[in-house]
């Protein structure tokens, strides 16, 4: 039985995206990406399943958020995944679920903070520096953990 409808054929450009990036997995593999995750071990720190994360990766492959390169691993081939142009076009959404977390699900033990490297402030936008007026990209933008207030964690680059 599936869990889900298929919607990669629908009209609606919202039903296609969330067809491939509505899973959760997808969404928190696409963060350590950007945080410079690129091997299979480096994902299990999620505490995903090895077959769920296979999977996972399978099909963000497939779906072109992701490729997989081989590198030699010593026994046998290993593989890296990467980001592509279409998985990191993905990084605005997942600042502003950054930032909607922040305003409507906040912690008690601080926030976590998109901060653009090119003018050093924070910004309130997803895809736009709230104080300079300038697009950020992963080149151009570290997050703020709450963990770690005084380091910055930039983007895989």
């Amino acid at each position: 039985m599936a869990l889900r409808s298929d919607w990669s054929a629908d009209s609606c450009p919202i039903a296609r995206s969330v067809d491939v990036v509505g899973d959760p997995w997808v969404l928190l593999v696409l963060r350590e990406a950007f945080e410079g995750a690129t091997r299979f071990e480096e994902f299990r720190a999620l505490g995903i399943a090895d077959n769920v994360l296979s999977r996972r990766l399978a099909g963000m492959v497939e779906a072109g958020l992701l490729e997989r390169a081989t590198y030699d691993g010593g026994n046998r081939p290993r593989h890296r995944y990467l980001l592509t142009g279409a998985g990191a076009d993905l990084l605005p959404v997942l600042h502003a679920l950054a930032l909607w977390g922040e305003r409507h699900r906040p912690r008690s033990t601080g926030r976590m903070e998109l901060v653009h490297e090119a003018c050093g402030r924070p910004t309130q936008s997803a895809d736009t520096c709230s104080h300079c007026h300038v697009p950020v990209t992963a080149a151009d933008v570290s997050w703020r953990l709450p963990k770690h207030p005084e380091a910055l964690l930039p983007l895989a680059r």
